[in-house]
């Protein structure tokens, strides 16, 4: 039975019962074009024969049914993903399509990927035992994807968009009170990398960050530091790349306590640069080991454990340097939009979700400041004239 028009494609019940539709896409090498969709039900095919009819408009690939989603998800990958993201978000999605997507759902025909195919793969992983936050950054991966193929016509809706995926809970932050940041940076004094937890400290520095500061990025007589790289771990290898954001890419003003700490490890490093001799290799790097390489991360946070025991702080993360000087800086008055610059967020929103946990001691504070003013109890009442 035809439902359109030649000119626009037809569709027909087949007789076992299948929906068939055709679309005449033209002329090509002398001979006439056709294209058949098969599907279940009319609408299935009606998608289809839609996306179909958009892409020839728009210039692009008619989608076929041969392309599975792992087939879409690695051209998506190279074409689109690769050149728009830092080299370890680009990673990470590798990985995440790798080991989790593709296995899953990879060998299924990109134009029948439907949202039961989806949220059964999230189902799935969450009974795996896999986080999460996770399972939802999978399903960010995939609608992010899919999103692009719907702008390229492969699909005529984006399937991800329609599943649910799992709620993740906001971790809790812990940052050092003020009596417990004094002590571990009294544990840190003298040692070798005490100027890289003391400046992470006071400036909130995310530990890529504050490994990839080069000492050309630092004006130590004037208190400055300009935040332009971060080391990070892609492929198995210490590698340096542009921070963050744009907004992460951002001028600091040094306090004294990371200016000193500074001063005396650039003398050390120094030191350390004789007595290696030939094995020095330059890097230009503030952060370094004994032979001028870049300080491996993890070697970072397993001596930030130990001075973390060493003064009875309980297990914790860098980033929660990174918290701390966020936390101290709000109460004691700084605006959340300076927090916000130091920290380098991308929004004022950020903070402010980040640190809620920060601001009813700061409302309180407000509301006492606002009872001095307004209160009339130790002051003479005003008369009038």
């Amino acid at each position: 039975m035809k439902r359109r028009g030649q000119n626009e494609g037809s569709i027909y019940r087949r007789k076992d019962g299948r929906w068939l539709a055709v679309v005449n896409l033209g002329w090509r090498d002398g001979r006439r074009w056709r294209k058949s969709f098969y599907g279940e039900t009319r609408r299935e095919v009606q998608e289809k024969l839609t996306a179909a009819l958009r892409s020839q408009q728009l210039g692009l690939p008619i989608p076929g049914e041969r392309q599975t989603v792992g087939q879409f998800l690695e051209k998506w990958l190279t074409d689109s993903v690769k050149s728009k993201v830092r080299p370890r978000t680009y990673e990470s999605y590798s990985e995440l399509i790798r080991v989790h997507i593709a296995p899953a759902i990879g060998k299924r025909p990109l134009v029948k990927l439907n949202p039961q195919d989806v949220q059964g793969f999230l189902n799935l992983k969450m009974r795996s035992g896999l986080s999460a936050r996770t399972v939802q950054y999978l399903h960010a991966v995939l609608r992010s994807a899919l999103n692009q193929a719907l702008r390229w016509g492969f699909v005529p809706r984006n399937v991800a968009t329609l599943v649910t995926a799992p709620r993740v809970e906001k971790p809790e932050i812990k940052p050092f009170t003020p009596e417990k940041a004094r002590a571990f940076l009294a544990a840190v004094r003298g040692d070798r990398l005490e100027a890289l937890y003391s400046t992470a400290l006071a400036l909130g520095l995310r530990r890529g960050e504050a490994l990839g500061i080069h000492w050309t990025d630092l004006d130590l007589n004037s208190g400055r530091l300009m935040l332009r790289t971060s080391l990070q771990r892609i492929d198995g290898k210490l590698q340096l790349t542009e921070v963050k954001t744009l907004r992460s890419r951002r001028p600091l003003f040094l306090p004294k306590v990371a200016v000193e700490a500074l001063k005396a490890h650039r003398q050390r490093q120094e030191q350390e640069r004789l007595l290696a001799g030939s094995r020095w290799q330059e890097t230009g790097l503030v952060f370094t080991s004994r032979a001028g390489r870049p300080h491996d991360p993890r070697n970072a946070l397993r001596q930030f454990h130990r001075f973390l025991a060493l003064v009875g702080i309980p297990r914790q993360r860098f980033h929660d340097l990174r918290h701390t000087c966020a936390t101290l800086l709000l109460v004691q008055g700084v605006s959340p939009r300076t927090v916000m610059e130091i920290l380098g967020h991308s929004q004022i929103r950020v903070t402010f979700d980040t640190y809620s946990h920060v601001l009813p001691v700061t409302h309180q504070e407000a509301m006492d400041k606002m009872d001095e003013i307004l209160s009339v109890s130790g002051h003479a009442a005003a008369r009038p004239n």
